[in-house]
């Protein structure tokens, strides 16, 4: 039986990092988690990053990393996710406490200290980035990222632009461009896995802190979704970045060309895909996700809230 892989989830909870980060620790081994400005402002993002791996009982340590992007000013997700990140959501209450250590340095020495690691970044690139402009061999040690971000086709904060990559689109050419082997779960795949109320109720017949926790986490974002005219359902979007390394059999990835458009008017943050066949075309720099099993990857995030 193949072991668990070794993860850093490099995260800006966020009620689908939240989800992603339950998953990472049911199917991985987590050696660590650092937070960067996304979602939400960086205090509040390492806050939801240190209750959510309290809740779990998590042994990996919290980093808090950016708190702003490599150029311009920090962009926030407050109208989906809430000021705070989590919306209504109230984590359990503990006594952990981050890391003195900046996330940036933790990366360059964890990735120094162990091998076979995957990067697994779930909001802006900017920590990622950092990280291989002060060490640019991190690119050759480590296993892969594995990363939320951008699309194929359309964008959901531009007509073109992702999120995470539109927030930091610098950090993210930076890795796009790095030669680091990169699997994509963009909008084009991550929107085919969808949660809904059904998938909550579930949650909330859970017997564990976790699951009802998650329901709420769902029931807050479902609430959201409604009050923006999408209806009362969500895309799981960060969980697919976690199953990609933990589950890669559940998804059709493609070789394809990808690099990040910075300067454009209309288009700065779109991830460019080269999706032509035709002789001549560049070499692929990412595996692109186009398809995911979505029935058995929503057993998974049941099985991961509802086992001890």
């Amino acid at each position: 039986m193949r072991g668990r892989p070794s993860l850093i989830i490099d995260c800006d909870p966020g009620h689908d990092d939240a989800l992603a980060l339950v998953l990472a620790d049911a199917y991985a081994n987590v050696l660590g988690i650092t937070s960067v400005s996304g979602n939400a402002p960086l205090d509040d993002t390492t806050r939801n990053a240190l209750g959510i791996a309290a809740l779990l009982g998590s042994s990996a340590d919290v980093y808090a990393g950016e708190a702003r992007p490599l150029v311009g000013e920090p962009r926030h997700a407050g109208g989906v996710h809430g000021t705070g990140g989590l919306g209504r959501v109230a984590l359990p209450k503990h006594d952990r406490a981050i890391s003195m250590l900046h996330a940036v340095d933790y990366l360059i020495e964890a990735t120094r200290k162990h091998s076979n690691v995957w990067l697994v970044p779930l909001g802006p690139l900017t920590n990622i980035a950092r990280a291989m402009q002060r060490d640019p061999e991190l690119v050759e040690r480590i296993e892969g990222i594995s990363l939320m971000g951008g699309s194929t086709d359309i964008g959901n904060v531009t007509a073109v632009a992702e999120f995470n990559i539109w927030a930091d689109p610098e950090a993210a050419k930076i890795v796009m461009d790095s030669g680091a082997p990169i699997r994509m779960c963009g909008l084009n795949v991550t929107r085919q896995w969808l949660s809904d109320d059904t998938v909550a109720a579930r949650l909330e017949q859970g017997e564990l802190v976790k699951a009802r926790v998650g329901a709420a986490i769902l029931d807050d974002i479902h609430d959201r979704m409604e009050a923006l005219g999408r209806g009362r359902q969500s895309a799981l979007h960060d969980p697919c970045a976690v199953l990609a390394v933990t589950h890669p059999a559940l998804f059709q990835f493609e070789p394809r060309h990808v690099t990040v458009e910075t300067k454009g008017a209309y288009t700065r943050g779109m991830t460019v895909v080269d999706q032509r066949t035709t002789p001549g075309v560049p070499e692929g720099n990412v595996e692109v996700g186009y398809r995911i099993d979505s029935t058995s990857a929503l057993e998974l995030l049941f099985s991961a809230f509802e086992e001890a």
